[in-house]
């Protein structure tokens, strides 16, 4: 019998930092079809095309993990030139993504358009991406209507702001809340188990298991 766990994965994940916010952009395509999403297009709307360009990416949607400039500033243009549904994130987050121009004014971000997402998703929800079935998780704590997106098969997430390698999501912004973010972590995302890998919203990626055992704030 073959050993499956040296098979290269059937995805390719690009991750293009966006913005003064340097945010992870990510590019996650079909490695045989070149067909795939693009996830938190918070800006820097060129350089994303020309990532696109450049993997021969075709994109299908363009899905939000949550309503914050960084992560969704870009979203509105590039779903217009692309002609792509805005899919996300949990309806929960609709009062920030309406306020996303005034986002861009208190942070002093220039050329922001209003997004209006085409899809709402909820908790047990699957979303395609890059032909993969990702369940999603609604882990509200930083923004009330964070999802987080999870192919159990791949033993991958992709985790916007909840959590990051050595640390956890702001929640000092309009929603945040700090003890529900850490109830999101312990109950949705922990349990996962400890190989699985995620990719946050910003700096490295790392797994739940590491986190586990070093991050100090789920000591």
């Amino acid at each position: 019998m073959s050993d499956t766990s040296t098979h290269e994965p059937p995805i390719q994940v690009v991750v293009i930092p966006v913005t003064g916010f340097q945010q992870n952009c990510s590019i996650v395509f079909d490695k045989k079809s070149r067909r795939g999403a693009v996830i938190d297009p918070g800006g820097d709307v060129e350089k994303i095309e020309k990532a696109l360009g450049e993997h021969g990416v075709t994109v299908d949607k363009i899905v939000l993990t949550h309503g914050h400039i960084d992560h969704i500033g870009g979203a509105a243009e590039l779903a217009e030139r692309l002609g792509v549904e805005v899919v996300g994130p949990h309806r929960a987050d609709q009062m920030l993504i309406d306020r996303v121009e005034d986002q861009a004014r208190d942070f002093g971000v220039a050329g922001v358009r209003a997004v209006k997402p085409d899809v709402w998703l909820e908790e047990g929800d699957s979303v395609e991406i890059g032909g993969r079935a990702f369940q999603v998780l609604h882990c509200p704590g930083h923004a009330p209507g964070h999802v987080v997106f999870f192919d159990p098969e791949l033993r991958f997430a992709i985790s916007g702001d909840v959590l990051f390698a050595g640390s956890v999501g702001r929640t000092d912004l309009p929603g945040g809340d700090h003890g529900t973010l850490l109830s999101s972590i312990r109950d949705k995302l922990l349990p996962l188990g400890d190989d699985v890998t995620f990719l946050p919203g910003h700096g490295p990626a790392s797994t739940l298991g590491h986190e586990r055992q070093t991050n100090p704030f789920l000591k």
